[in-house]
């Protein structure tokens, strides 16, 4: 470095406090010069530098879900890649130069040792360095959970998506029904008397409780009996007869029962009376899928509720099957391919936890083996009580965890998925929740075909009550 370059350099906050003999730990650098738009680094990489701005600026950019993240802009005097080479981790962000830009460059072997034989430097570099960690660590943490929460929200939206729906469209045939129902009646109260309105009411109310206990049929069956009655309501001159023989099916009435009451009836009447005994049939019908849409609504907003543990207060007595339960309700448009198989110990006791804190634990565990699975594979939850501990095991049947990679599973922003689609704080999060919180502990082991992530919490947490009350969440 010629003695211009380490003027500039020396000219830095950074270094203005070195003595003459101190400067020899920045002799090894070099100085740059850097076009705008000249990637530096990309996210994930490794590249063990650390650089010092002299001129024009650096941003420091991150990707989350394909959106990128402004995280800072380096101006001259500033510094970045200390974090990286302290922690020895890639770079969990993107540098890129916005304008014409002058940089000092030092490799991470002269970096080393220009933290050994300047302390003062060094001390900056650390406070610096634990700023930026924290800081690029609170804000990641804050998109994991607008990720976990935008999950959610997506998997809630598809799951009240199709009972509202199905809701919406029997309400509509509701009214249609309704009004078709009255017509009819009017229509036949012309043609018939007392005693065959009678039979005709009985006759509906029969129907009604053959539709409460019908049998389930195959479709092969179920498509043989409609043709048949079809055939037998187009002899008679029923308006529509294929759309109103599959109601009979479905209320296992037969042949025989439709020629019963034909004889009990007019002729001439036949058609409105068969037509109306089918519309009070399928007002039932209705009825039933707005009853069973409405109640899933509920059961959805039920869980959303539990998982969120609305309205009660942050540490109580909780069930961890409700919370696995709920969070997996909440996830249950991501498990459609999957094979779940639960193995509960129902016998295991209520522990004081925090409820909504264990529920993202365990949404980052399933959502990783509902990723490990690609959707389509099998995973099994199990829980069960050893010694004084209760134990969550959520197992599936990736590919595995390389082996390379398992020691690097708990460092900051490490993550085995695609850049961007993670920010490589999900287990990070979910350990100081299960350890910092509650006195527990996540460990893990994988093969290929079986990864197996075991949460363990004290079912006595006397012991950790006051870590939840003076160690507030991160």
């Amino acid at each position: 470095m010629d003695q211009t370059a380490l003027q500039q350099v020396r000219a830095v906050p950074l270094f203005s406090g070195l003595t003459e003999e101190q400067l020899e730990c920045i002799e090894p650098g070099e100085v740059i010069d850097v076009q705008p738009g000249t990637v530096l680094v990309t996210d994930g990489e490794r590249y063990p530098f650390f650089f010092v701005v002299l001129e024009g600026e650096v941003r420091i950019v991150r990707d989350y879900d394909k959106q990128t993240v402004l995280m800072a802009i380096i101006k001259p005097g500033g510094y970045t890649g200390e974090l990286t080479l302290l922690l020895d981790i890639p770079w969990p962000s993107t540098a890129r130069v916005g304008k014409p830009t002058r940089l000092f460059r030092l490799s991470e072997e002269d970096f080393w040792r220009m933290l050994r034989l300047c302390s003062s430097l060094a001390r900056e570099v650390f406070r610096s360095a634990a700023g930026k960690m924290r800081n690029l660590e609170g804000y990641s943490q804050q998109r994991e959970k607008l990720a976990s929460l935008g999950t959610m929200a997506a998997g809630l939206a598809h799951e009240l998506n199709n009972p509202a729906s199905a809701a919406r469209r029997a309400a509509a045939h509701l009214r249609e029904t309704s009004d078709k129902a009255q017509t009819l009646l009017c229509q036949l109260s012309k043609v018939l008397n007392r005693d065959q309105v009678h039979a005709l009411a009985l006759a509906s109310q029969d129907a009604a409780e053959r539709l409460a206990r019908a049998p389930v049929l195959d479709q092969i069956e179920r498509s043989d009996r409609a043709d048949k009655i079809a055939a037998w309501l187009e002899e008679r001159d029923v308006a529509t007869p294929w759309d109103l023989a599959p109601t009979f099916v479905n209320a296992d009435v037969d042949i025989s029962w439709l020629d019963e009451l034909a004889g009990k009836l007019p002729e001439a009447s036949h058609a409105n009376a068969l037509s109306w005994v089918e519309s009070r049939l399928n007002l039932k019908l209705l009825l039933t899928q707005v009853e069973q849409s409405t109640e899933r609504i509920a059961e959805l907003v039920k869980a959303m509720k539990a998982y969120s543990y609305m309205g009660q207060a942050p540490m109580q007595e909780v069930d961890i099957h409700e919370g696995i339960e709920s969070t997996l309700t909440m996830l249950g448009h991501k498990l459609k391919g999957v094979t779940l198989v639960r193995a509960y110990d129902r016998s295991i006791p209520r522990i004081p936890a925090y409820g909504s804190e264990l529920n993202q634990v365990w949404t980052n565990l399933i959502d990783n083996a509902i990723d490990a699975v690609n959707g389509t594979g099998r995973i099994c939850i199990g829980t069960c009580q050893e010694d004084n501990q209760l134990v969550v095991e959520i197992v599936d049947n990736g590919s595995g965890i390389p082996v390379d990679v398992q020691s690097h599973m708990f460092e900051p922003f490490f993550t085995t998925k695609p850049v961007g689609s993670g920010t490589g704080l999900g287990l990070i999060i979910s350990n100081r929740i299960v350890a910092d919180r509650h006195g527990g502990e996540i460990e893990f082991e994988s093969k290929p075909g079986e990864t197996r992530f075991k949460v363990r919490l004290p079912v006595n947490c006397k012991n950790s009550h006051a870590n939840l009350a003076t160690n507030p969440a991160h």
